[in-house]
C-alpha cells in the first residue's frame, strides 16, 4: 500500500491494475466530518424519504436507502445556503441503511455519501466524495452539469484507457442537484378531493393515443400564457386541452419525464438532451417542465395536470427508460445508483470493470437483481397510485425481458407485472426490441401487453411510396397483424399502429425529404437512421412549388386515413395533424428549440387547418362505428347462414382477391369491413351491428377506375372521405350504385359506406 502522502492516483508502472487508493489527507479535509449524534433508528420502509410524526409525535422524515455491500452510509442536509450536515445513519435492516432526522420538513434538500471498497476491477465503485441522489426521491432541486467533480474516477487521467480506475476524491456536493423531502399532500387539492379523481378507463380497442413532449407541445402556443408555456400546467391550461379534445383522441403518450440529465457530449456542442430518455430520478418529475417551483411543487403541479387531462376524459401514459441510466458507461459521472452500489444495479461485462450494454447508452440496469425489480415496480406504482397516471410505455423493453443475457417471456420483470395487483390493471405498451443480441421481439410479449408495431409502420410507408413488391404484409397490417398477435388470446389492439414517432421524420418530413438532414446535432449527419423510407414527391425539402405542396398534404391525408382506419390502436404525433416539419431532422433528441417545438401558427397557413379537420373527423368515424376498431380478429370466413365474410379484399375489377393476387404487384385494392354480426356485445349483452365499409386504396399516380362490389356485398354506397380532396366537408351526399366503375384519383383513398336500401340514380 501507499504512504498517506503519496499522490494516490498514480498507479504503479509494473501492472495496469492499481491498487485502491485511500483518501489522501488533504482531500478528507476538503469534506464536512460528520456529526456526533446519529440519526433516530426510524424503519427500512419504505425506501426513500417520508415525513411524518415519528417517536412521541415528533415531526421529522424518515430516510432509508438500500445499499447492499456498502460499508457506511451518511444522509447529508443541506439548507438554504447550500451548508452540508452529514449525519452517519447507524441503522441496517437487510441491507438497507435508514434514520428519523427529527425536524427535517418537506423542502428540505438531501442526499447520500456512500462508503466501501474501491475496487473497479471488480465493479466495486464506492466513493464517500461523491454526494449521491436516492434512487426514490419524489422531487430534484437543481441541475446536473459536467464538471471532473461529479466523475467517481478522474476524468482527465493522462493514461485514458486506466481513467476510470483512479478514484477522484474531489467534493461533487457543489455540482450536484439535491432530493427535496416532499410532503405526500402535494397537489393543493387536499387528499380527499385526489382520491375522487375519475380516471377515464378507456378500453384499449377504443384508444387513440397522441405522442407528445410537455415543453415542445406548449412552448409556441399563443393561447397559454408565457408563464406557463413549456410546463406541465401549460398542459393543463385550457388551450392545450381544447386542442386535444377537438382532435378526439383518448389518451397522451408524454415524452420522458423522469427526472433526467444532460450528456457532457451535448453539453459540449452547446445543446441539451431534449427527448429526455436518460433518466436519474424515476420517481421525481422532472424540474425542468416546472413552473411552480422545484421544492416539491413540481409534484404537485404534475398532479393537478393528470387531474386536468382526467376531467376532459383524456388518460395519461408515460414514456418511460428503466432500461438505462444517465451515468453511461464506466466513463461516464456518479449521479447516484453507481456509487450506491455499481454491482447491485448494473449489468456488469464478464470484464466487471465495464458493463454489458443492451441499450446503446452505456449501461443496462439488472433487472433481475431483486433491489433493481423493487425500485422500478415501486416507481411504476408510485405513478399510479400516487399521481394518477394510467400506463406506461416502455422504452427498449426487450432489455427488461432479459433474464441472464437472452430475453426471456417468462423473465422476473414480465412476471412480476402479470401478478401485480396495480401494474396489471393499466396500460402496458412495449418498444418491442434493443440493441442486443436476440432483441428484436415484434409480436413476442405476452397477454396484458400492447407493442409499437413498427413493421406496420414500414409497411404503411413502403405502400404510399410505391415500393411494395404485393401487399401481402400490407393486408395483415391493416387488418390488425394476426399474423403477429393472434395467439395467448391476444386481440388486434396488441398492435400500436403508428406511422410517425417522436424518432425519425415528422409526417410532413416524411413527404418532403428522402434523406435526413442532421447537421444542427452536431456529428456530421452520423446520427439517425439511413432507413427513412420516404419519398418526397419529387423535390428534397420545402418549396414554394404549390403542386409539390398539394401532393405532399393529399399524400399526409393518405397516411392519416390508413393509419385511423386500420384495426388496432393508433398513434399520432403531436403537430402531425396540422404539418409540424423538423426541417429533415430524423433525430433531433437533442434540439429543444424551434426545431421540435410545435409551430401553432400552421393552422393559419393555407391546408393545414384542413388536415386538423379530416384527422379529427377520421377519429369521429372511429369513435362512432365499432367495426372500424374491432375488439376481435377477423376470420374471413362468413358469419351466421348466408352471412358476409367479415373482412373481404376486392380487386380494381370489383371481384375478390385471389392467391395469385396477393403476390402480384398492385397499386390499388379494396377492403370490405363488414358490420354485420360483430363478435362483440354491448354493456348488456346484446350483439353489436354496425355499418359495413369498403375502404378503397390507390397508389398509384394516375387516377383509375374501380368497380364497387355489387350483390351481395352492396347495392349502393355512399361517400364518407375521400383523400384526393382537399376540402371533405361534413356529410358528402355522392352515392355510387354497387356494381359500377368509380375514378379513384391518383394517390389517393376512397373511405365509402355501404347503404341499407337500394339506391337508383347516377
Amino acid at each position: 500500500m501507499s504512504s498517506a502522502h503519496e499522490d494516490v492516483r498514480t498507479p504503479p508502472e509494473t501492472t495496469e491494475r492499481p491498487p485502491s487508493p485511500r483518501t489522501p489527507p488533504e482531500a478528507a479535509e476538503r469534506l464536512p466530518a460528520p456529526r456526533d449524534g446519529a440519526p433516530w433508528p426510524g424503519s427500512p420502509q419504505p425506501l426513500g424519504a417520508r415525513f411524518h410524526r415519528g417517536p412521541g409525535g415528533v415531526e421529522g422524515t424518515n430516510f432509508a436507502l438500500w445499499a447492499g455491500g456498502a460499508e457506511g452510509v451518511d444522509l447529508c442536509l443541506f439548507d438554504e445556503e447550500g451548508r452540508e450536515t452529514r449525519l452517519p445513519m447507524a441503522e441496517l435492516t437487510h441491507e438497507i441503511w435508514h434514520g428519523f432526522a427529527p425536524g427535517v420538513r418537506p423542502g428540505h434538500r438531501y442526499g447520500f455519501r456512500v462508503r466501501g471498497r474501491w475496487d473497479p476491477w471488480t465493479g466495486a465503485r464506492w466513493n464517500p466524495a461523491k454526494l449521491l441522489l436516492d434512487p426514490y426521491a419524489r422531487a430534484v432541486d437543481g441541475e446536473f452539469r459536467d464538471v471532473p467533480e461529479v466523475f467517481g474516477h478522474v476524468r482527465d487521467w493522462p493514461q485514458r484507457h486506466l481513467a476510470d480506475t483512479v478514484r477522484d476524491d474531489r467534493d461533487s456536493a457543489p455540482y450536484m442537484p439535491k432530493g427535496v423531502v416532499v410532503h405526500d399532500d402535494t397537489d393543493g387539492l387536499g387528499n380527499d378531493e385526489w382520491t375522487d379523481d375519475r380516471r377515464p378507463k378507456t378500453p384499449w380497442a377504443d384508444s387513440v393515443i397522441y405522442e407528445l413532449h410537455v415543453k415542445g407541445f406548449t412552448r409556441l402556443n399563443p393561447r397559454i400564457p408565457e408563464h406557463l408555456r413549456g410546463t406541465y400546467a401549460g398542459l393543463a391550461h385550457p388551450a392545450a386541452v381544447e386542442h386535444l379534445t377537438r382532435l378526439g383522441v383518448t389518451a397522451v403518450e408524454l415524452l420522458p419525464v423522469h427526472q433526467f440529465a444532460t450528456e457532457g457530449t451535448l453539453l459540449t456542442r452547446g445543446l441539451t438532451n431534449y427527448w429526455g430518455y436518460n433518466s436519474v430520478g424515476y420517481f421525481a418529475p422532472h424540474g425542468g417542465y416546472a413552473a411552480t417551483g422545484t421544492r416539491g411543487q413540481q409534484v404537485g403541479e404534475f398532479r393537478r395536470m393528470v387531474r386536468a387531462l382526467h376531467d376532459a376524459g383524456i388518460e395519461v401514459i408515460l414514456d418511460v427508460v428503466y432500461n438505462h441510466t444517465a451515468e453511461g458507461s464506466e466513463l461516464g459521472p456518479t449521479y447516484s445508483l453507481r456509487g450506491i452500489d455499481n454491482r447491485g444495479y448494473y449489468r456488469l461485462a464478464l470484464d466487471a470493470r465495464r458493463y454489458a450494454d443492451y441499450t446503446g447508452c452505456g449501461n443496462t440496469l439488472h433487472v433481475v437483481q431483486p433491489q433493481v425489480l423493487r425500485l422500478i415496480t415501486d416507481s411504476l406504482r408510485y405513478w399510479v397510485t400516487e399521481m394518477g397516471v394510467d400506463g406506461f410505455r416502455f422504452d427498449l423493453a426487450a432489455a427488461l425481458a432479459r433474464s441472464m443475457h437472452d430475453v426471456d417471456m417468462l423473465s422476473p420483470f414480465l412476471a412480476v407485472i402479470a401478478q401485480d395487483p396495480v401494474l396489471r390493471r393499466v396500460k402496458l405498451i412495449a418498444e418491442p426490441w434493443d440493441v442486443g443480441s436476440g432483441g428484436y421481439q415484434v409480436g413476442s410479449f405476452p397477454p396484458l401487453w400492447t407493442e409499437w408495431n413498427d413493421r406496420y409502420r414500414g409497411a404503411v410507408r413502403d405502400y404510399w411510396r410505391g415500393a411494395l413488391p404485393d401487399v401481402r404484409d400490407l393486408g395483415y397490417r391493416l387488418s390488425g397483424s394476426s399474423d403477429l398477435y393472434a395467439w395467448g388470446g391476444r386481440r388486434p389492439y396488441a398492435s400500436v399502429n403508428f406511422v410517425t414517432a417522436h424518432d425519425g421524420f415528422t409526417l410532413r418530413d416524411l413527404v418532403s425529404y428522402e434523406r435526413k438532414h442532421n447537421a444542427a446535432n452536431g456529428e456530421d449527419d452520423r446520427d439517425g437512421t439511413d432507413d427513412n423510407r420516404a419519398w418526397n414527391c419529387g423535390r428534397e425539402g420545402e418549396t414554394d412549388d404549390p403542386g409539390t405542396n398539394a401532393l405532399r398534404r393529399r399524400q399526409i391525408r393518405n397516411l392519416l386515413t390508413t393509419l385511423l382506419l386500420s384495426t388496432g390502436v393508433p398513434m399520432l404525433v403531436a403537430g402531425d395533424e396540422m404539418g409540424r416539419t423538423q426541417g429533415g431532422n430524423n433525430n433531433a433528441y437533442c434540439q429543444d428549440n424551434e426545431v421540435s417545438w410545435v409551430d401553432w401558427s400552421l393552422l393559419e397557413q393555407p391546408g393545414w387547418r384542413e388536415v386538423q379537420r379530416l384527422t379529427a373527423r377520421l377519429i369521429a368515424l372511429r369513435h362512432d362505428h365499432p367495426v372500424l376498431r374491432r375488439r376481435a380478429f377477423f376470420s374471413g370466413r362468413p358469419q351466421g347462414d348466408g352471412g358476409l365474410r367479415d373482412l373481404a379484399w376486392f380487386t380494381p375489377h370489383g371481384r375478390e382477391m385471389t392467391e395469385s393476387d396477393w403476390y402480384a404487384p398492385t397499386a390499388t385494392f379494396g377492403m370490405y369491413l363488414s358490420g354485420q354480426d360483430i363478435p362483440q356485445r354491448d354493456p348488456h349483452g346484446r350483439p353489436v351491428r354496425d355499418d359495413s365499409f369498403l375502404v378503397v386504396l390507390h397508389a398509384g399516380a394516375q387516377p383509375v377506375e374501380f368497380t364497387l362490389p355489387g350483390p351481395p356485398w352492396a347495392r349502393a354506397y355512399e361517400l364518407v372521405v375521400d383523400t384526393a380532396r382537399e376540402e371533405q366537408g361534413e356529410a358528402p351526399e355522392v352515392k355510387h350504385p354497387g356494381g359500377e366503375p368509380v375514378t379513384v384519383d391518383g394517390r389517393s383513398v376512397l373511405l365509402l359506406r355501404v347503404l341499407p336500401t337500394v339506391f337508383s340514380g347516377g
